[in-house]
């Protein structure tokens, strides 16, 4: 391994700000809600859990694409060579699923950010929906046919200005902190009740498998067998990264309401800026809420889109055969995500937590299970036995899934 050639660049930082990009989503508007309202302390614990679980669990999947034969090989190709055509068929399927209804839920989220903030904030009728809703998205689709270089660019341009909105959101908060909470004794069984239920929105607002397969093939190509290490110290970054600047935000938010408060914005099913908006009438936080929401909606549909369109060429290339992959297939896929994700931005549908319910726990099962199944089954992966990290992956995405099964039935 060559530490020179590893060293930190400007490219790894911008691809570093992508996978943060995908993981900040619309999950960090509802995420102070759901993680504060159980209490203060339990919130410290989740953070402490988080990171090394945002971390391992994204190298781990990392490293099984690396684990490929062909070094262009994609995650739905790996699944197929480790697993077996009728497998990785089956586990593409269960991918793209996972992914694809993300997608459409920020093709609606983009749209009524958008209108929302023409109506409220500049004082003009938005243009029909079917018109804006198609504009909003073809401007995204645009970013992601230009290519991997174009969409890294725009997200770089994106980021920034959302991770610093959110420090200046957080620190905006302070003077109207209430400590009462970090004086409150939670009992240690609803402690654990709550960190337990509360995971799988941890892991929902810290995801960003999508954009790993594509991730991972772009560091094979450029460092060769050097790519899983040098995937693996982006992946730490980032990681850090989300739990500094997410987990700041949402303890300035939680601080800032009460418990009370807290319970009534879930009840109203409100994002936690909306609320904030309203229960301070600060007229910052409703100009800076809803750009916070359109930079955070569409760096994380352009890692979404990556794993919706991986995976749907996946699932057309185990029917077609290799031969049919191409620009074709390619632009065939781009209209139909637009398409599709046009038609349910129009119809408006309210599904986000049903479609975070559904998608919970195959993105748990593939990003935590498979990857450390394959490091105890695949030959290729047998270098990454023995670690102790994979028993707290392991342990991590058995009790997500329970806590999603728990929580759907």
């Amino acid at each position: 391994m060559d530490d020179k050639r590893l060293a930190w660049t400007r490219n790894d930082t911008i691809w570093m700000l992508s996978l943060f990009g995908t993981a900040v989503g619309a999950g960090i508007l509802f995420l102070p809600i759901n993680a504060g309202i159980g209490g203060f302390w339990p919130l410290v614990a989740m953070t402490l859990l988080i990171g090394p679980m945002t971390y391992l669990s994204h190298r781990g999947l990392a490293r099984f694409v690396c684990s490929g034969s062909r070094p262009d090989a994609d995650i739905t190709e790996v699944v197929a060579e480790h697993f077996g055509p009728r497998a990785g068929q089956f586990i593409t399927v269960l991918y793209f699923l996972a992914i694809y209804p993300i997608v459409l839920i920020y093709g609606v989220g983009i749209t009524n950010t958008v209108g929302s903030f023409m109506e409220n904030q500049m004082g003009m009728a938005p243009p029909p929906r079917w018109i804006l809703s198609g504009v909003l998205i073809a401007a995204m689709m645009v970013v992601m046919i230009a290519g991997e270089r174009i969409m890294l660019v725009a997200t770089q341009w994106l980021v920034y200005p959302l991770a610093a909105i959110l420090v200046f959101l957080s620190l905006y908060l302070i003077p109207s902190w209430n400590l009462a909470a970090v004086r409150q004794f939670t009992p240690m069984g609803t402690a654990l009740s709550t960190i337990w239920l509360t995971l799988p929105v941890l892991i929902f607002s810290f995801n960003h498998s999508p954009a790993i397969s594509q991730f991972s093939v772009a560091m094979r190509r450029d460092y060769g067998a050097d790519g899983p290490a040098k995937a693996d110290r982006i992946l730490r970054n980032t990681s850090a990264m989300l739990v500094g600047f997410v987990m700041l935000f949402v303890f300035s938010c939680v601080l800032s309401l009460t418990p009370e408060q807290l319970a009534e914005a879930k009840a109203q099913n409100l994002p936690v800026l909306s609320y904030l908006a309203n229960a301070h009438g600060s007229s910052f936080v409703s100009i800076f809420g809803p750009l916070i929401a359109f930079a955070a909606i569409v760096s994380s549909f352009f890692g979404h889109y990556l794993g919706a369109a991986e995976g749907l060429k996946g699932i057309l290339r185990g029917r077609t055969g290799r031969v049919a992959a191409g620009p074709g297939l390619d632009r065939m896929i781009a209209v139909f995500i637009f398409l599709t994700t046009w038609g349910v931005a129009v119809v408006n549908p309210s599904i986000l937590g049903m479609i975070e319910t559904l998608s919970g726990p195959v993105i748990a099962a593939i990003l935590y299970l498979m990857p450390m199944y394959a490091i105890g089954k695949v030959p290729a992966l047998a270098q990454y036995r023995g670690a102790l990290s994979n028993v707290f992956v392991t342990v991590s995405g058995l009790v997500a899934v329970s806590a999603i099964l728990y929580l759907m039935f």
